[in-house]
């Protein structure tokens, strides 16, 4: 590791906030990771009559099952299948006995319920857990966020780097394109698209990545305007190298130094972009698990005040994490930093 490297960690671990937010928003996204065992409306794990059933994983019918059972899809919450089980074996459940799409049946009390020992967070308006769509929703969107985050980077430093590396002619009309394509109502296109086509995640990761490349493309661009004229550049050129060579290993290095300490604040952005568009009702299909909506949910039921609440506190914890990890990642790549965070 070099001793440039050693600094920039040293002052990344300084910064004792963004360090701490880094661990939490990491334990967060890999308990959500592995949400299918965290909440479920199947059993982790069941043995019945001396046999094994893993229903988190595998389809079964209740014939699979049950020697005497139908042959349709297993209802793990049905009673009878329970006692069933119970009397010829036993099932591990996940620490919530529901998925996103469950509906929680005999509430006592019209949906959407208040936060209780069986439902920590309440339910929605359609009976659902919100506990258990939280966890769907905060993976999808940091899965979203991060997939965009990513793609984008990649088409939008390759975009900067043509146009700084070869300036001139190329520059100019590159220039023109990125003026007049970011000039273009996004959201009016989304709803002429969520007309034509049901939006689906793929399709909306397309959409948003047509115009999302074009966050970087400015900074790359000034550092290869910069880089090109420096003489180990141009000593690098009359030896012979070639334009792609000079490019990925003499002047990208440098420009990245300045990309990475926009890229926590860019991925802030792409991952609440989802539960931005599920509010608007143009996001995800009905029904999938969405920040967004539950947001829109608290907004139309002004009666059931945790919705609301459960909403704004985890986009808001999310946020506050993704800054807070931009922030010491800002101040690693800052040169006036001595290692240990002064200057």
């Amino acid at each position: 590791m070099s001793p440039i490297t050693q600094r920039r960690l040293a002052n990344f671990r300084a910064n004792r906030r963004g360090w701490w937010s880094l661990w939490i928003f990491t334990v967060l996204f890999l308990v959500t990771l592995f949400a299918e065992f965290v909440a479920n409306d199947r059993p982790l794990l069941a043995r019945v009559d001396g046999r094994f059933f893993f229903p988190a994983l595998v389809d079964y019918a209740e014939s699979d099952v049950l020697s005497d059972g139908l042959p349709t899809d297993a209802d793990w919450h049905d009673p009878t299948l329970q006692q069933e089980i119970a009397s010829r074996g036993w099932a591990i459940w996940p620490a919530i006995p529901y998925a996103y799409r469950t509906v929680v049946r005999d509430l006592g009390r019209p949906a959407p319920s208040p936060p209780s020992a069986r439902n920590w967070l309440g339910t929605d308006d359609q009976a659902r857990d919100v506990l258990a769509r939280v966890i769907y929703g905060f993976r999808i969107s940091v899965l979203f966020g991060f997939t965009l985050t990513v793609i984008s980077s990649v088409l939008g430093i390759a975009a900067g780097a043509v146009q700084g590396f070869y300036g001139g002619r190329v520059d100019l009309i590159f220039q023109r394109f990125i003026e007049i394509w970011s000039g273009m109502p996004q959201l009016f296109l989304l709803i002429i698209l969520a007309s034509v086509i049901e939006p689906s995640f793929w399709v909306l990761l397309a959409f948003l990545l047509l115009f999302s490349w074009m966050g970087l493309t400015g900074v790359v661009r000034a550092e290869f305007l910069r880089g090109r004229n420096l003489d180990y550049v141009r000593a690098a050129r009359a030896l012979g190298v070639s334009d792609l060579r000079l490019m990925a290993r003499h002047i990208l290095p440098n420009a990245m130094v300045a990309t990475l300490t926009f890229l926590p604040f860019t991925l802030s952005g792409s991952v609440t972009v989802l539960a931005s568009l599920d509010f608007l009702g143009f996001g995800l299909p009905p029904g999938s698990a969405s920040l967004g909506e539950l947001v829109n949910q608290g907004k139309n039921n002004l009666q059931a005040p945790w919705l609301a609440m459960t909403g704004f506190v985890v986009l808001g914890g999310m946020l506050t994490l993704l800054i807070f990890v931009g922030e010491a990642v800002r101040d690693a790549f800052d040169p006036r930093k001595l290692p240990g965070g002064s200057r």
